[in-house]
């Protein structure tokens, strides 16, 4: 199927997520951010829109476009990570800020991307998104752990952004 025919009847965020669920994301995103300096973010597309497509926008262009309007690039630590889905072509992104750069593979990033990939295949939503930021969130102890003398300082927001 042509990519704007995708994007023109790709189902609601809801069908996949409903909106109860939203909230489960964002207590998961709250409790892992307990255990490092990591900022975690989660974005949920429905479809890029006719004219992104026909401009030849891809995914991975909207994700880094969304990694910049949400300011997850901009956290003291440098430690932001987006989580990034567009439903319409089954897209998933992830666009982590320099801090990890170094430090964490492109395999690592795949890993939690098939993961996740694999799960909503299997039409498990909410809890495929839920492994996949705990994952994230694993890394993110790694290269930012949490000291004792830490404040916890929450510089995004934990909800899920629905665009």
């Amino acid at each position: 199927m042509p990519r704007w025919l995708q994007n023109l009847f790709a189902m609601p965020v809801s069908a996949m997520i409903p909106a109860e669920d939203m909230q489960r994301i964002a207590d998961v995103i709250t409790e892992c951010e307990t255990l490092h300096n990591g900022q975690i973010c989660f974005a949920i597309e429905r479809s890029l829109g006719l004219g992104n497509v026909m401009r030849g926008m891809t995914a991975r262009d909207r994700a880094h476009q969304v990694f910049s309007h949400l300011r997850v690039w901009d956290t003291s630590r440098n430690s932001g990570v987006l989580l990034y889905m567009l439903t319409a072509e089954h897209r998933i992104e992830i666009v982590a800020d320099r801090g990890y750069h170094e430090v964490v593979s492109g395999e690592q990033w795949r890993g939690i991307c098939q993961l996740l990939e694999e799960r909503l295949h299997q039409n498990e939503g909410a809890d495929a998104v839920i492994a996949a930021i705990r994952q994230l969130s694993e890394l993110a102890e790694l290269e930012f752990p949490r000291v004792p003398s830490d404040v916890i300082d929450n510089e995004l927001s934990n909800a899920p952004f629905v665009l």
